[in-house]
């Protein structure tokens, strides 16, 4: 159906244009065409004032330049499409595939646009001031639709920005690339920005366009490699991919790497998002800046978001119970295994896709920001476990995200992973760098998180990790270590640090690399904190073993000692101990099933007493006899009222409630876990007799002791040398007893207070006889 003819009094007339003037015609040109020029561009008819505009005789752009438009090749689309000034007036053109008219719509009135091929309709006005327009696009069998230009807008991004991005700086890069809800020149719309610099052109796709990206290319921003376009009308919760034509003529669809919002797997596409969330946790984020962990309280509850309660189904669900749960057990911190965005369940979340997106499983990124207030009101810390080891070959994700190794390392001796069959990052480019070092920041910023628990350092720091001899390619100086990625994980420290005081990294380390926790400027990769894997792998070696063969393995308990202070650490017993045949940490004991949870206890006691920070998985705290599945999580059923053995797992839990509660109220405990003044052996060589006994120091001298005894016999008037008490009376009283009768022990202890003799032991001028339970720790304090 063609529209009304104009009338000369009140219409804006679109006229085709006369030639390439605005589409690419050099300046010389332009010049020449109007010297000849005798007469006006276009003569007033009789009738209208000189202002109206008049129609001029039609001028195509030229095909081949229309044709790399429409196929999705031009670097910069909006050097031809939009409001362009000419010497003949303003060219206005419009890519609507498959639409049957444009209208321009001004403030004089409507004006047709006149097809030239494939989608583009092009005119002219009279004027070279840019008018204020929108456009009225017909499509067969539709009423018209009202629509803004959005390819008549300057880019997004600016020229700081981009210097940014290009030299590997720009610290919130979620803020300028990705997708954002915005007003541009008073159209309300979404922009969209990625990085593909070895892209042959980029258009956006979504439900919006039913994914056909025709008529959405994206402008190149030159030499930083990042694509931009602002979208008109799109909003939150539309959703989206780029469509990325490459070098070798392949046609790509990738999700954003900087989206801020995903589908819900096994859906892949990437989600417009805008926070709407109000925090309420001022008080604390205000206390998270004076915080100094390592002389403070930190004991971890370690979970799988997905399967810890899989009945409750969302993060708002989970903000109902979790921070009761953990309130009521005495963590001061909650881990949650890997929170972002990924294709497959059974990774865990270890192989991510979607590095700036909560996933969608449980809810959108506010409802992830409610869990973490939630905990943050209730005094629990959030820890989140962060995956910048590697990632997954998935089409949609970042493998070669532009048509060649991008994110990844060219060379593919350094890009395979070996062990997980997924890419490693390229730490030696600055984009990709600055791609992680800014995802840090953002959970730290924008969802409040108060650690990164950073997985897999290991394989980052060293080239030949799990490759066998030539299935490697030494660093420039010919060695094993991966010295950008060494810079790197520098660099995201240092970063994370002067952002966001307060907030602590910890390394999943397992070599003896040197430094893992020295600060960067003394050389040190710069974590807060480190996974004490030794410590976890030798005393579980200890506890496996029958008691009447421990003394032969003594040194597994006491050698952690003389590194402990190399290092600051933290004492982990996480999901890797409890999965594929390594059995429930209960089911690693030995003996009867009152043994095994006797042994459980003792060594948890020992546990919270060593030096350093404590990690539990969940389930472990009341001794669940499976390993974990993470479909079913937990075996929350054995604290039903009607199992059997309910009283005896409730026992361990009450057990894991009095460990957090005592630790909390002992400095001696926390204060000094990271310097050889807060401890001493008493005696750490009665392996004859299967204990351990030895004191920890608060700051201000206050100790605490703790002796294990890791037999099946109870010993009677044990002697152990106790340190000199201040005054006159040299009371001791129990603290803790793992073998409490409340905790399913048989009761045996010290139930009254002990006076230290003045009977030199253990090197103490000071001793007291005790009643050792079997397979308990006892801590005792000055009365």
């Amino acid at each position: 159906m063609n529209p009304p003819g104009p009338t000369h009094d009140s219409s804006t007339t679109a006229v085709p244009a006369t030639s390439r003037a605005g589409a690419g015609a050099s300046a010389p040109a332009r010049r020449a065409r109007a010297a000849k020029r005798r007469e006006p561009v276009a003569p007033p008819r009789s009738g209208p004032s000189a202002s109206s505009p008049m129609r001029l005789p039609e001028a195509p752009l030229p095909p081949a330049e229309v044709d790399r438009l429409v196929s999705g090749v031009h670097h910069d689309p909006h050097a031809l499409l939009g409001a362009h000034a000419t010497l003949e007036g303003t060219a206005i053109r419009v890519l609507r595939p498959f639409a049957e008219r444009v209208v321009v719509v001004t403030d004089q009135g409507p004006a047709e646009l006149t097809h030239q091929q494939s989608g583009l309709f092009t005119g002219l006005l009279v004027g070279r001031e840019f008018p204020a327009y929108r456009l009225r696009v017909s499509y067969p069998g539709g009423e018209p639709l009202e629509q803004e230009d959005g390819y008549r807008v300057a880019p997004t991004l600016g020229e700081l920005d981009l210097h940014l991005i290009s030299e590997g700086r720009h610290e919130q890069l979620w803020r300028v690339l990705g997708s954002h809800v915005r007003e541009v020149d008073g159209m309300a719309g979404t922009s969209f920005a990625v990085w593909a610099p070895n892209a042959v052109g980029v258009r956006l796709v979504g439900g919006f366009n039913h994914w056909d990206g025709t008529g959405h290319p994206m402008r190149s921003l030159g030499s930083s490699g990042v694509w931009e376009l602002f979208v008109p009308g799109l909003a939150e919760g539309d959703t989206y991919k780029y469509e990325i034509r490459t070098r070798q003529g392949w046609v790509l669809q990738k999700a954003d790497p900087l989206a801020r919002a995903a589908q819900c797997p096994p859906e892949t596409a990437s989600v417009v998002h805008t926070s709407h969330y109000t925090w309420g946790d001022g008080d604390w984020m205000a206390r998270r800046q004076r915080t100094v962990h390592h002389r403070s309280p930190m004991s971890v509850y370690e979970l799988h978001l997905a399967s810890w309660r899989p009945d409750l189904t969302s993060y708002r669900e989970i903000a109902e119970v979790l921070p009761g749960y953990l309130a009521d057990l005495g963590f001061t911190h909650v881990e949650f295994m890997p929170v972002m965005e990924h294709p497959f369940g059974g990774s865990w979340g270890y192989q991510v896709t979607g590095f700036y997106a909560p996933t969608a499983r449980l809810g959108g990124p506010d409802d992830f920001k409610h869990l973490v207030d939630a905990l943050h009101r209730a005094g629990i810390g959030v820890i989140v476990d962060w995956v910048p080891a590697h990632f997954p070959k998935d089409g949609f994700g970042l493998a070669r995200f532009d048509g060649e190794p991008l994110y990844e390392p060219a060379d593919p001796l350094r890009a395979e992973h070996p062990d997980w069959g997924t890419l490693e990052f390229d730490y030696g480019r600055t984009e990709v760098r600055n791609f992680l070092v800014a995802n840090a920041v953002y959970w730290c910023e924008e969802f409040h998180v108060d650690g990164l628990r950073v997985d897999a350092v290991a394989s980052m720091l060293y080239l030949d990790y799990s490759r066998e001899g030539g299935a490697w390619s030494p660093n420039a100086f010919g060695g094993r270590e991966n010295l950008d990625a060494a810079s790197f994980l520098q660099e995201m420290n240092a970063t994370v640090y002067r952002r966001c005081p307060g907030v602590v990294t910890i390394a999943e380390e397992s070599t003896a690399w040197d430094g893992v926790t020295r600060p960067t400027d003394s050389g040190g990769l710069g974590f807060g904190l480190k996974w004490n894997m030794g410590w976890m792998h030798d005393s579980l070696v200890y506890m496996s073993k029958e008691p009447v063969h421990r003394k032969y393995h003594h040194n597994e308990m006491t050698f952690s000692m003389v590194y402990a202070y190399s290092e600051n650490y933290v004492l982990p017993i996480s999901h890797d101990e409890v999965v594929h045949g390594k059995q429930a940490l209960v089911a690693k004991m030995p003996g009867d099933w009152w043994q095994q949870r006797a042994n459980h206890r003792a060594y948890l006691g020992f546990m919270w007493a060593h030096p350093g920070k404590q990690l539990l998985f969940m389930g472990q705290e009341f001794a669940q006899g499976a390993e974990w599945d993470h479909e079913h999580g937990p075996q929350w059923w054995v604290l039903a009222e009607d199992w059997p053995a309910a009283e005896e797992h409730l026992g361990v839990r009450r057990l894991v409630g009095a460990l957090n509660r005592t630790y909390l109220d002992s400095p001696a405990l926390w204060e000094q876990d990271t310097v050889p003044a807060g401890f001493r052996w008493l005696d750490g060589g009665a392996a004859d007799d299967n204990v351990l006994s030895f004191v920890r120091y608060a700051a201000d001298g206050t100790p605490l002791v703790a002796v294990c005894n890791f037999s099946p016999v109870v010993r009677h008037g044990f002697r152990v040398g106790l340190p000199e008490l201040p005054g006159g009376d040299q009371l001791w009283e129990e603290a803790l007893n793992t073998d409490a009768a409340e905790y399913g022990g048989s009761g045996l202890g010290n139930s009254r207070p002990v006076k230290a003799e003045a009977t030199a032991w253990n090197g103490q001028e000071r001793s007291a006889e005790l009643v050792l339970p079997p397979l308990a720790t006892l801590w005792l304090r000055p009365a």
